[in-house]
């Protein structure tokens, strides 16, 4: 069966009364998973520990919505063999059977898009938009690199020579560790696991303990494709306690990582050092923070389009996405006026329970409420001035308003610090090649924007702005698979470039084999 060419998932229209009606039913539906208890699987058997974990509406912490293991050291390394001794066998599936299980997979996800999106509601507190888009990427993450395994798998072109012939391969690493993050916890998830097993790998796949919910119903559904088993290990549980060993177990053979800094570099420390029986260098693939800045010259096609993509980049999923605008670089000529029109624009922007699908919901958990607010009142410790927000809401979730400060000082604390949060600063340039400056002096590289309509400028700015992904005269979020390739530079990992036609290369290794032709 031959695949048409990849095209993206397009995204729901809630506006659209058949659509509203159908995932409200959704949100319904997938509360019958709620109080059930869910184990961890390893090459198809079932555990359980003594030790749960819970996983928590943030926007409302008296709802759990489902309760997990946590996983023991033991269980880890178990995933870890198991994976080991599965991938004798999976690494000579074709390649072409392996791509299908992603046909099969994302063909199911289509038909229940709405209870993958509705879990993310009530597990992450994404409004219903950004649960669509974030179901909707881990649709096009199977669709994508299905076809590109496809493409790895062909004939690649290498210079002829008369008396020999050549044919390079790609074959697959071995066990991988995967650990991805709370805050795209399916679409992250789905593309670095399928990436890796869809190359002839096999996985320990760890989701956040923020988010096991949404990554047990992707389990289920690889179990529904029956994806053999032990392909993909499923292992809940603290990322101190089984991460590590997950990172320095002698077997494993690569990690995917998604999220801190601090725990990317942790993991890439701990994979560096090698273990007694270890016959490889690791590999580590990480996508890590951003502090991502959005410049705002001075001449511009419309100052209303920088105001409403600033907010809606430092605002949207309550700032908690690595590509956020956490920090926006403004002229000093129009600096006050742009400071009005955000307090004016973000009044729009009001916060509740997810689940009502409100502009802005709870950041993921009380840690994250309490960091925010530390932040704010750090910024105003160091001169800055709060302009929009600046407090907690009370209620049983974690909710913090979108918060604005301006006149801070370029070096300050939340100029140069991820946050995670719904906290946008504001910083006065003095001119554009001040304001790149500014936008190139923390020690991230992930995203960023520039909106002018100067076209010297913009060029420059294409040149001289050191990120990853970076978007002229549009906001800094909503990368789409094999449109924007993802990732970035310095600390923000290792410019995996997710969705790109290079990611699938991170999970392979070539092999050249050379015949003599022998003249009878």
């Amino acid at each position: 069966m031959s695949h048409a060419k990849f095209k993206n998932e397009p995204f729901t229209d809630f506006t659209n009364k058949k659509n509203k009606q159908a995932f409200e039913k959704a949100l319904d539906k997938v509360t019958s998973r709620f109080n059930k208890e869910y184990p961890v699987v390893i090459g198809g058997e079932k555990l359980y520990t003594n030790e749960k974990l819970h996983s928590v509406n943030p926007s409302n912490e008296d709802m759990v919505l489902g309760t997990f293991q946590k996983a023991s050291a033991e269980m880890a390394v178990k995933a870890i063999e198991t994976a080991y001794a599965t991938f004798q066998t999976w690494k000579n599936v074709a390649p072409k059977k392996r791509a299908d299980y992603l046909f099969k997979a994302a063909k199911l996800m289509r038909k229940r898009k709405h209870e993958f999106s509705a879990m993310m509601v009530y597990e992450v507190g994404k409004n219903w938009a950004e649960a669509d888009g974030d179901t909707a990427e881990a649709i096009d993450f199977m669709e994508f690199y299905a076809r590109e395994m496809l493409r790895w798998s062909g004939d690649q072109p290498l210079v002829k020579l008369p008396d020999e012939k050549n044919h390079l391969e790609y074959l697959p690493l071995g066990v991988g560790a995967i650990i991805p993050p709370w805050n795209f916890p399916l679409a992250i998830l789905v593309g670095m696991t399928t990436s890796a097993f869809v190359t002839g790998n096999t996985v320990v796949l760890k989701p956040s303990s923020d988010s096991p919910a949404i990554a047990q119903m992707f389990f289920e559904l690889l179990e529904e494709v029956k994806l053999p088993k032990g392909v993909v290990n499923f292992v809940t549980g603290g990322g101190g306690t089984i991460g590590d060993i997950l990172t320095q177990h002698h077997l494993t053979r690569f990690i995917c990582f998604t999220g801190s800094m601090e725990v990317g570099l942790r993991i890439n420390e701990l994979a560096a050092k090698t273990q007694p029986g270890q016959i490889w260098i690791k590999r580590v693939v990480a996508e890590m923070g951003g502090k991502d800045s959005i410049v705002v010259d001075k001449e511009l096609h419309s100052f209303n389009d920088a105001v409403k993509g600033t907010i809606s980049a430092a605002f949207g999923f309550q700032g908690q996405k690595c590509s956020a605008c956490s920090r926006v670089i403004v002229h000093k000529d129009i600096y006050d006026k742009f400071c009005d029109a955000l307090v004016e624009n973000v009044k729009t922007v009001k916060v509740d329970d997810a689940v009502n699908n409100p502009p802005m919901g709870p950041v993921i958990n009380k840690r994250s409420q309490d960091n925010c607010l530390r932040y704010i009142s750090k910024a105003v410790e160091e001169g800055g001035t709060i302009i929009a927000g600046g407090n907690k809401i009370e209620g049983k979730g974690y909710f913090v308003e979108p918060t604005i400060i301006k006149d801070v000082d370029r070096k300050a604390t939340i100029a140069q610090e991820e946050i995670f949060g719904p906290v946008l600063a504001v910083i006065k340039a003095n001119d554009f090649d001040d304001a790149i400056e500014i936008a190139n002096n923390t020690m991230f590289g992930l995203t960023g924007a520039i909106y002018t309509k100067n076209k010297k400028r913009l060029h420059k700015g294409a040149k001289e702005f050191f990120a990853g992904n970076l978007y002229l005269n549009r906001k800094c979020t909503g990368a789409l698979v094999g449109v924007h390739p993802f990732g970035g530079f310095n600390m923000s990992g290792t410019d995996s470039k997710a969705g790109g036609r290079d990611y699938l290369g991170l999970f392979m290794q070539a092999k050249l084999t050379s015949e003599k032709k022998i003249r009878k």
